[in-house]
């Protein structure tokens, strides 16, 4: 059963993207450099001007305030934001009390200021931060780019049992052909003006 939807959505050089995403499905997005993979993230997360209508669970996206539609619809950029000093400012409603093993954090983790993590420890714990939100459908920009390889493996499996056993609808922008392997339900590519199913995906 579909449950993000797109249809013919333009943004940036991108044109007539239609795509339908069900729940706890995992589709992988590449393409060159530019190409508006980003941009197209932002557009479903309601942060990026577009053509074309956006639907969740047959909601459509200019229905309801930015904020409601953000609260269902998860983003984790490339480069997260953080705004307070101490890394559990982040974590309302005691998320930090239930921190997976898998992340590879300490207990006092909560404690830490923001300042101190790496970019790789960063990705991590904004994964976590959006899945507290218990969102309905998740957009990931390269959420393991400044990972190791076994660590990287390791939150992949993580991300997708969550993915799974929550039903979230999910998008995820990888260039590595073996996590795509890995994690994709369907895999599509960016193609000039267009995106495009690749190995049969539909």
């Amino acid at each position: 059963m579909t449950h993000l939807l797109l249809e013919n959505v333009s943004v940036g050089d991108l044109s007539d993207v239609s795509l339908a995403v069900a729940a706890g499905q995992v589709i992988c997005l590449s393409g060159p450099s530019g190409s508006g993979k980003s941009r197209l993230l932002r557009a479903v997360a309601d942060l990026e001007p577009h053509g074309g209508v956006i639907s969740l669970a047959g909601a459509n996206q200019q229905s309801m305030p930015a904020h409601q539609w953000r609260s269902r619809v998860a983003m984790v950029p490339s480069d997260s934001q953080w705004w307070f000093d101490e890394v559990g400012g982040h974590f309302p409603d005691k998320g930090n009390e239930r921190l997976p093993s898998a992340l590879g954090f300490p207990p006092d983790v909560m404690e830490w200021s923001v300042s101190r993590l790496s970019s790789g420890e960063r990705q991590r714990l904004a994964l976590w931060r959006a899945l507290v939100l218990q969102p309905e459908a998740l957009l990931l920009d390269e959420p393991t780019a400044n990972l190791d390889g076994r660590t990287t493996e390791t939150v992949e499996r993580w991300l997708l049992e969550e993915i799974r056993q929550r039903q979230i609808a999910t998008l995820w922008v990888a260039h590595e052909p073996a996590q795509i392997h890995r994690v994709a339900d369907a895999h599509y590519q960016i193609h000039g003006t267009r995106l495009e199913p690749v190995n049969g995906s539909d």
